[in-house]
């Protein structure tokens, strides 16, 4: 197993995160609005993407689309540093392609899923962080419950204080879901994409190949991610009471009866813009940063 392909997700990962994270502040603010409420009985202060955006600059300045960025760098560090290596090491191993070395789908779902949930389970303090500092605004902005962190440290002694090691991993198990399916969903199509398009001619050239095959994934894995990534953000986000209890859920389950009773299908889907139009490009920059970085380790044999 080679450490350098786990260096090499995270740098990936990082490095698209500083364009797409805008979008990812947006998308959590949409999810948060009209919590457990009926649709037409609430205010509704984001009211699409452009007007969110503009709504955002307006009351928290340019640098409010970017809250959050500092725990979010670490997130998809760690995340996708753990789920690229997991599936790279699959791949040079060859556990991705059936007895005739034919690439499978069901293999590449299968270690893509796995590192994803060993992936979102590692970085889930971050995650958490991450949300919660992204969904804090002012009050007449305001969606979701208000954590006052100054920022990621102190959301870390805050969290540490409340509730110890186990506080900070609060809400892990309900990030396995949303990271098993979307890494799973992402890696296989981009895998299967970039093979049909070298296979029938369409895109051979390396870099557009990865290109392609990377905007392929991104649009699959927003269908298959938005519903459980609704329900880890209102689970991450929601305040606790002097137990240490969820003031609104008491874990995956019970956040996706009550959002699905309360704001039907179209509560498990807000945000769904928004999440497409940060996956789509996010999933491409990644997984082309991620092929052209091992290109390069290859050509240099780089070792970690």
């Amino acid at each position: 197993m080679n450490f350098a392909d786990f260096v090499i997700g995270g740098l990936s990962s990082t490095g698209a995160l500083f364009f797409t994270n805008p979008l990812e502040v947006i998308k959590t603010r949409i999810q948060l609005q009209g919590e457990l409420a009926a649709r037409g009985t609430y205010a509704v202060p984001y009211k699409g993407i452009l007007h969110a955006f503009t709504t955002v600059v307006r009351n928290d300045g340019w640098v409010g689309l970017q809250k959050g960025l500092v725990p979010a760098m670490y997130f998809q560090f760690i995340m996708n540093g753990v789920r690229l290596g997991i599936y790279n090491t699959a791949v040079n191993k060859q556990w991705t392609r059936t007895k005739d070395g034919v690439e499978s789908f069901g293999l590449g779902l299968f270690w893509g899923a796995l590192g994803g949930a060993v992936g979102a389970y590692c970085s889930s303090p971050f995650f958490m962080i991450k949300t919660q500092l992204q969904s804090r605004a002012p009050k007449q902005i305001a969606v979701g419950y208000q954590h006052h962190h100054t920022g990621m440290l102190n959301a870390i002694q805050r969290i540490y204080r409340q509730g110890g090691i186990a506080g900070l991993w609060r809400g892990s198990l309900a990030s396995i879901p949303r990271a098993s399916i979307g890494s799973g969903a992402q890696i296989a199509t981009f895998g299967k994409s970039k093979a049909l398009l070298r296979e029938y001619n369409l895109v051979v050239q390396p870099t557009m190949n990865s290109l392609c095959g990377g905007f392929l994934a991104g649009c699959i894995v927003t269908l298959a991610i938005t519903p459980p990534d609704v329900i880890t953000t209102r689970l991450y986000n929601q305040g606790l009471d002097a137990n240490g209890k969820g003031l609104l859920y008491s874990g995956w389950l019970d956040c996706f009866l009550k959002v699905a009773r309360s704001e039907g299908i179209y509560g498990l889907y807000k945000g769904f813009w928004a999440s497409y139009l940060r996956l789509a490009p996010h999933s491409t920059l990644v997984l082309l940063f991620f092929d052209e970085l091992l290109a390069l380790k290859n050509k240099y044999k780089i070792l970690l």
